[in-house]
């Protein structure tokens, strides 16, 4: 196999393996143990089968910035110059021929050379038999010269950790222009620009990763059961998905009531999902959302879905309900400005993962993959407090901090065994569902620790 540098981006880490990783077996690949990764690294040595594979990744990652066909790398000058000369020559060639136009780039992490400096180490390099013109503007090859000097820009050594030299594989974009990756998408996609939004939005790269990581593909059909503002739609249906979802919330089906921007006292009539879609082109992937309790399901038994990607309400920004009956003790009943009127009652969140295991389990088609966020308080978390499924797995658990107390964890899990009836609540035997009762008071948790901060505030101000 071919070896590749990776650059990444150096923002949400942990999220950055499972979706290599993920991506890696989209197109059919596998991750293997002898890859060269350290995990906090912008710098990671793959081992992928063919240049084709390394551009669909580069056409799907938004952590990674760019992939080079790696030629040499090494912990010193000499390490890496050595290695450049065992690199077998025939695989150099194609690209160093007369009549070819190239230049070379320098890249440092956590260090700033000057001009000169850069000069020097290109011409170091002048042992490799480059026979082309050096065009600076428009060359069609465009070679690398990597330095790692280490985590900490405060104390960046004189000479860097680790070397690196490789051929840039160059992506196009839409436009056919020369990409890092995908990952101008995070600004073409803000919410700041989007056309309809609400308070819990997701932002536009985590929807990017929740997709990848979900595997979305052309053609399949993803569903988000909490779909709000349709912000995870987006991505999904950007990879070529075609994509549905379901609320409880008829106003924020319908696009109705109370506008979430600022400035703003009222949605306009244009404000709803399918205008989301229609902003970014994506119009014709968009199947329906539906108002709906995703405590009852509504669909036909069978396995309907690729992808289930979703954000359930935590109680904090979003309340947790599920439809009631008038003869329930209720919390409140609500009106619209539809005259559409329901009850609705506590939703605890342990329930609402559960309901979401039990829905993936059974409408998943095999191999399909449920992607979606569990909030926990990190003094009390395990493990052990993740939900499982016997009809999933899980594939990956990542953390996003929110507070010095609470974070929210990526989970991903696909379905690897077929939904029996039996499969309905067999995981909540022998006490299993006792570890997850934590979860129902996630919010007295949350703004307990608010609470806290802001009286400790307080108590600074006053010294």
């Amino acid at each position: 196999l071919q070896r590749y540098l990776l650059l990444l981006a150096q923002e949400h880490l942990e999220f950055r393996l499972p979706e290599i990783t993920s991506l890696l077996s989209l197109y059919g690949g596998q991750f293997s143990s002898k890859q060269e990764i350290r995990l906090n690294s912008p710098f990671w040595i793959l081992s992928i089968p063919s240049e084709e594979m390394a551009r669909s990744i580069m056409k799907r990652t938004v952590c990674a910035k760019s992939i080079f066909e790696l030629w040499g790398h090494g912990s010193s000058a000499g390490e890496l110059y050595a290695s450049l000369r065992s690199y077998p020559v025939d695989k150099m060639l194609p690209y160093l021929q007369p009549n070819s136009t190239y230049k070379v780039h320098i890249h440092t992490f956590n260090k700033t050379l000057t001009q000169a400096q850069k000069i020097q180490k290109i011409d170091a390099l002048e042992f490799l038999p480059f026979k082309g013109k050096v065009d600076l503007k428009n060359p069609e090859h465009i070679f690398w010269i990597l330095e790692d000097y280490g985590m900490d820009p405060n104390s960046a050594p004189e000479e860097p950790l680790h070397l690196y030299f490789g051929r840039w594989v160059l992506i196009l974009n839409l436009f056919q222009q020369i990409a890092h990756g995908q990952r101008e998408l995070i600004e073409s996609y803000s919410v700041k620009k989007r056309h309809f939004i609400g308070n819990t939005s997701m932002d536009a790269c985590l929807s990017f990763i929740m997709a990848n990581h979900g595997r979305v593909k052309p053609n399949d059909i993803v569903y988000d059961p909490f779909v709000g503002t349709g912000g995870l739609l987006i991505s999904s249906a950007h990879f070529g998905a075609y994509v549905c979802g379901t609320d409880i919330d008829y106003n924020t089906i319908h696009g109705l009531g109370k506008a979430s921007r600022k400035n703003q006292k009222w949605r306009g009539p244009d404000e709803n999902i399918r205008a989301n879609l229609r902003q970014y082109g994506l119009e014709k992937y968009y199947l329906d959302a539906l108002v709906s309790d995703s405590s009852r399901p509504i669909w036909r038994k069978g396995m309907l879905f690729d992808a289930i990607i979703t954000d359930p309400p935590y109680g904090v920004r979003e309340a947790t309900r599920r439809t009631g009956s008038p003869k329930e003790t209720v919390k409140s009943a609500e009106k619209s400005a539809e005259n559409h009127v329901f009850v609705s009652s506590d939703y605890h969140l342990s329930d609402i993962f559960f309901d979401l295991l039990k829905f993936a389990a059974e409408y998943l088609v095999m191999g399909g993959r449920l992607v979606y966020w569990l909030p926990v308080y990190r003094p009390e978390y395990s493990e052990e407090i993740v939900p499982h499924h016997p009809c999933l797995k899980l594939i990956s658990n990542c953390e996003q901090m929110l507070s010095s107390h609470t974070s929210r964890r990526l989970i991903t899990m696909e379905k690897a065994k077929e939904f029996k009836d039996q499969d309905q609540n067999s995981f909540l035997s022998d006490g299993q569902y006792m570890p997850y009762k934590g979860h129902n008071s996630f919010r007295e948790k949350y703004f307990s620790g608010v609470t806290k901060r802001i009286a400790k505030e307080e108590k600074d101000n006053q010294k």
